[in-house]
């Protein structure tokens, strides 16, 4: 089911039409908005200069985001690795302490 939002961006009104609730789309385009009134306030540009200084702004955010997921994944497969590792570590001492003390008995 298509959700229609009314939306305000820089001072404009728009209609956004999509599946997400609409507090979400209103979230997204809070962030938007904020992005780009933080450029068109830094700088005297036009709406159209600062809408697209404000992509650039938030396509570098998300890169700068799928590089950090990217990060932690590769360091949570590291540490999965290392686990199995410690775990088969532990198996063989176990068996060795078994041995041990049944030689003992």
């Amino acid at each position: 089911m298509k959700n229609r939002v009314a939306v305000t961006i820089a001072g404009q009104e728009y209609t956004l039409v999509g599946s997400e609730d609409a507090s979400y789309t209103k979230k997204v385009a809070g962030h938007v908005d904020a992005k780009v009134q933080e450029v068109l306030d830094g700088a005297h540009v036009s709406l159209v200069d600062g809408a697209i200084l404000a992509a650039v702004n938030i396509a570098d955010e998300y890169f700068k985001e799928v590089e950090a997921a990217e990060n932690l994944r590769r360091q949570l497969k590291e540490y999965l690795e290392e686990a199995t590792k410690m775990k088969l570590e532990l198996s063989e001492a176990k068996r060795e302490i078994f041995k041990l003390q049944n030689k003992k008995s």
